[in-house]
């Protein structure tokens, strides 16, 4: 395809990386998967199908000017849209929301509605929020049935089940973020829903905590659990036991997240139509049932011009951007019916930002600073403003949005808007990297890193504005590039001004409480909320999660999400060290000297078999002893070989579940019984007998505190991903994000 000389110098704008993500997720394909599009033609194909929403409000409208607006500001990577904006509009799918919510009612009817909603949503490339905390608790009754309740964990099983094997629209991968109350009498059983890592990996998952919840934290009393059913107290809680547990499980892989639902409701803007449960995956966007919201960020790395901020082109790309998205509700396909009423009545958008620390960084800003804060609130401050008299312009013209009359702006009696909200800062994974900028708010994760994206592939990125100063000022080498990569951070590296390591610091050289500071200083002036992850080192404790959190909490944030470094088997993110800390970082648990065993004997082809598994007094399986009969010679010592290297598998941190699935299903000549009780093996056996008695402590794994599969919390004997998204996630809860 010969590209015109504007077609070259946008492709020149993108970075390899870019061009990657680019063709392997966003450029059309025909149905031969030969991609039909540049980069150029995907602006144009985008911009010219949002600005056609004019004609709906002015049948004289220049669209063709708007058209070139909306072209201009992405095709410099000024602002970009999420990504289900970039891949479907001007198609015949034409679905171009990022974010969803979907109520869950306590009836198998709601529930398997949610799960085909879902399902449609995912297909289309969204991704859902759903809060589970009005399905009644585990063992309550069923009155139509005569039966037991099993609970809001086992429906979210459903739903991760319906997930995976949905591609969205064949190029997004489903996201979902699962809430629950922590008044909800199976709390418990939530927060270590993701114990294992195999568990829930469709979901990030965050606790609603309540006003009434953090006073009885603060004052260190029990609170009530409150059946969703009968709306009656079942129980009574430890608050400080309960908050000990969501620490001591975010510590260990990042989950659950946190989120203040009383604080989300009182910046709710429709409270007269609705109560908020829950949010979108990566937690910046809460929405009523049904609800939609469509994202995008400005890039800030463009907004600086000569060593200061360029306002006036900031204000400017605002204005364009409110324009563009409230365009998109118009165009828009909504997958259903409730989904486009209630989006329609209430408009919400979600403008935000992303390259903030290549913003920092272009100013000579630490990010760790008093002066980053300032930077971050006054930034911010102005979207805000602008957004605002933007929609309040496109509310003169086309009119507030339908549900204004009883809105917050309505009852304050301040200005009339076109849209219900308008500011949300999202985690922008894969819209960062197609802009060629920094990730949201988030400071730099490294120097150089590998990002591992798109079903395992890896990318390897280096800061450019690094390498650009490094060859200014005369640094630059080859072998100095190598370094860097290894350590990620130029904290330890010789050779490089010490003003120039101030201002790149990464993740890992913030500390905790200055990646809560810059999430508040955005969220000060943001209507949603805010998706940042806040970094921890390895080596990081417990107290400081929980410090964290309480940080998080004073200072306004609507929620937060935590990662310790290499504490998950997978992170989008990473350097050589953290690759390194993540496989090794498992050590070796010791066989303690007073153990408890339980028992089990299976009939085999060469005999009964039978199974021992010991934990240790933190209820952790430690140890296995398996015995064949009275057998001797070669057969005792296969027994006991494959006992020596189970139960070296679980010091190292493996579970019974990973036990029995590899074990599970190995068959040889010598096999035993019929249908279900047939033994394959003597292997098999010893799965079978696991996978027994892994089902029958069933109950006891969830509800007893001191059970802990990969590893004891030392305070209350529970443990923990974003992810970003994102996070998830955070958040990571991870997501991720995208």
């Amino acid at each position: 395809m010969v590209l015109t000389a504007e077609k070259e110098v946008i492709k020149n704008r993108l970075s390899s990386n870019a061009l990657k993500v680019l063709e392997k997720r966003y450029l059309r394909k025909d149905e031969n998967g030969k991609i039909i599009e540049t980069p150029d033609e995907m602006f144009r194909r985008v911009a010219k199908a949002i600005a056609k929403a004019d004609i709906l409000y002015d049948p004289n409208a220049d669209i063709r000017k708007t058209e070139e607006e909306f072209y201009r500001i992405m095709s410099n990577l000024e602002f970009l849209p999420n990504s289900p904006t970039l891949m479907n509009a001007g198609t015949e799918l034409g679905q171009l929301s990022a974010c969803f919510v979907l109520p869950v009612e306590d009836s198998i009817d709601s529930i398997f509605d949610a799960v085909k909603a879902t399902a449609l949503i995912h297909k289309s490339g969204g991704g859902t929020g759903f809060s589970f905390s009005k399905i009644r608790p585990k063992n309550d009754a069923v009155r139509s049935t005569g039966g037991i309740a099993s609970g809001p964990v086992s429906f979210m099983k459903v739903f991760d089940v319906a997930t995976e094997v949905i591609k969205q629209g064949g190029r997004r991968r489903g996201a979902n973020m699962g809430i629950l109350r922590v008044d909800h009498p199976d709390i418990i059983e939530f927060i270590t829903a993701k114990e294992e890592s195999t568990a829930f990996n469709n979901f990030n998952i965050s606790v609603a905590l309540t006003d009434k919840f953090m006073e009885a934290l603060e004052k260190e009393e029990d609170y009530e659990l409150i059946n969703p059913r009968t709306k009656q107290i079942v129980k009574k809680l430890p608050a400080k036991d309960v908050f000990d547990l969501i620490v001591s499980m975010a510590w260990k892989n990042g989950e659950p997240g946190i989120i203040f639902i009383d604080r989300i409701n009182e910046f709710n803007p429709t409270p007269h139509i609705g109560e908020i449960e829950s949010t979108n995956p990566c937690g910046e966007q809460p929405l009523l049932p049904y609800e939609s919201c469509n994202l995008g960020s400005i890039n800030l790395s463009k907004m600086v011009k000569d060593g200061e901020i360029d306002y006036e082109k900031l204000i400017r790309t605002v204005r364009i951007a409110v324009h563009f998205l409230d365009n998109v509700i118009d165009v828009n396909k909504y997958p259903l019916p409730q989904i486009e009423s209630i989006t329609k009545a209430n408009r919400k958008i979600g403008l935000g930002v992303m390259g903030f620390a290549d913003m920092l960084i272009k100013l000579g800003i630490p990010y760790d600073s008093e002066e980053a804060i300032n930077i971050a609130e006054k930034v911010m401050k102005i979207i805000k403003e602008e957004a605002r008299k933007a929609s309040s312009e496109l509310a003169e013209k086309r009119g507030c949005f339908p549900n204004f009359k009883g809105s917050i702006y309505d009852v304050q009696g301040g200005i009339k808007l076109r849209n219900a909200s308008l500011t949300t800062i999202a985690p922008t994974g894969s819209i960062s990297i197609i802009a060629g900028c920094s990730s949201g708010i988030e400071p730099l994760f490294a120097i150089c890193y590998t990002r591992n994206v798109l079903e395992g592939e890896k990318l390897i990125e280096i800061n450019p504005l690094f390498e650009e100063i490094a060859r200014k000022e005369g640094f630059y080498s080859e072998e100095l590039m190598k370094e860097i990569a290894e350590k990620g951070s130029l904290k330890e590296i010789d050779g490089i001004p010490e003003n120039i390591k101030r201002i790149f610091v990464t993740a890992h050289d913030i500390s905790p409480e200055w990646h809560v500071r810059m999430q508040a200083a955005f969220q000060k002036y943001t209507d949603n909320a805010v998706s940042k992850t806040v970094n921890f080192p390895n080596n990081a404790k417990i107290d400081d999660v929980r410090r964290v959190y309480m940080l998080a909490y004073k200072l306004g944030c609507k929620g937060v999400t935590v990662y310790r470094d290499a504490s998950r088997e997978e992170q989008v993110l990473e350097t050589k060290r953290t690759e390194m800390e993540r496989k090794f970082q498992k050590a070796k648990k010791q066989t303690p000297d007073k153990a408890y065993g339980v028992r089990l004997r299976k009939k085999t082809g060469c005999g009964n078999i039978y199974t021992k598994v010991f934990s240790n007094e933190c209820n952790e399986p430690i140890e296995i002893f398996i015995t064949l009969g009275k057998a001797g010679g070669c057969a005792a010592a296969f027994t006991e070989g494959l006992a020596r290297a189970c139960s070296l598998a679980l010091k190292y941190g493996a579970s019974l579940k990973e036990l029995v699935d590899e074990l599970m299903g190995i068959s040889c000549h010598k096999q035993e019984g019929i249908g279900q009780n047939r033994v394959l093996s003597c292997i098999d056996a010893v799965a079978k007998s696991i996978q027994e008695m892994f089902d029958q402590k069933t109950d006891q794994r969830i509800t007893d505190k001191k059970f802990n599969g990969l590893g004891a919390c030392p305070i209350c004997g529970s443990q923990v991903i974003y992810i970003e998204g994102c996070l998830r996630c955070i958040s990571c809860n991870f997501s991720q994000c995208e």
